[in-house]
């Protein structure tokens, strides 16, 4: 029987993922990646396509076999029986069945996990409502569109109250309500105490829902930021003013516009706040004051082509 000692829930240590090509070559995805994810945490896994985010996902949960270093669930061995149990699993493209009802496909994947009776049936039920398919559970698969088939998908990886969430682009063929359901749905799921891991393309999902950010390119981390922490480094805060003094010294971002009118942008509110008192005492006038919310998007693409 496996121990484990649950200090985190999930651990990444030196891992090293690589394939062959048709070529013949060895793809290097994931080289020396190490990160941990506290029990309770939500954390987004992004980088652009191709930067490993899959096959460390995939050797989480033991699709593939590392070339070296080592990855647990809830201090268990990633792919084991026991890590299994306590994970919930959406892969980027979800594929069931097609001859099967989502009912039917939560009953299979139920029974796969040791779920069993008219208690399987009851969940099976519950989770698709949840997920807005109460309506179609007696549709086969073949006729249900992709965003409803990734509702399926989502409903299979919260059979049996996991632990862990690993999801690999949640909100892929998910319309804009469906995103916001979903949401909700995982919110839920935090507020309850589980641990969510997943990637996604879509920053503003990854910015409502995320504690922490993990960006990785080439196989490599290259940040790891509390998004509360990298809101407050990318929020920028603007005064306009005419009259009263210059304020290159406090900052060298400064523009002159018509009428003399000069428009001042800070790093952080103390420095605005300490500024406009300046600008008072100095007899100028005040024409607008600016909080500005920072660009996710922004500082992704800057700190990917950084690290280029």
């Amino acid at each position: 029987m496996e121990t484990t000692v649950e200090s985190s829930a999930i651990q990444v240590t030196d891992l090293h993922v690589s394939y062959r090509t048709k070529g013949g070559q060895t793809l290097k995805a994931v080289q020396g990646l190490s990160f941990a994810v506290q029990p309770g945490e939500v954390v987004g896994f992004l980088g652009p396509n191709g930067a490993g985010k899959s096959s460390t996902i995939k050797a989480l949960m033991g699709f593939v076999e590392p070339d070296g270093g080592s990855a647990s669930i809830m201090g268990l061995r990633a792919g084991s029986l026991a890590a299994r149990k306590r994970v919930g699993y959406l892969p980027e493209v979800a594929l069931y069945y097609p001859y099967l009802t989502p009912i039917e496909t939560l009953t299979l994947f139920g029974e796969l996990q040791g779920l069993r009776g008219p208690e399987l049936r009851k969940e099976a039920m519950h989770l698709l409502e949840l997920v807005g398919l109460s309506e179609s559970y007696r549709r086969q698969n073949r006729t249900l569109s992709k965003g409803m088939l990734q509702r399926v998908g989502i409903a299979q990886s919260l059979l049996g109250s996991p632990d862990v969430l690993i999801l690999d682009e949640v909100t892929s063929g998910l319309d804009p309500i469906g995103r916001r359901e979903l949401r909700n749905l995982l919110k839920a799921r935090r507020d309850a105490g589980c641990t969510l891991f997943f990637s996604s393309h879509e920053l503003a999902e990854v910015e409502m829902l995320c504690d922490r950010l993990l960006l990785i390119d080439k196989g490599h981390l290259i940040e790891e930021r509390k998004l509360d922490d990298l809101r407050d480094q990318l929020r920028e805060f603007e005064v306009t003013y005419t009259g009263g003094p210059v304020l290159s010294d406090w900052s060298e971002d400064i523009e002159i516009g018509e009428g003399g009118a000069v428009r001042v942008r800070f790093g952080n509110q103390s420095d605005l706040l300490q500024a406009i008192d300046r600008i008072h005492q100095q007899g100028g006038k005040v024409i607008e004051m600016i909080a500005r919310e920072g660009s996710l998007e922004d500082y992704f693409i800057d700190t990917i082509q950084r690290a280029a």
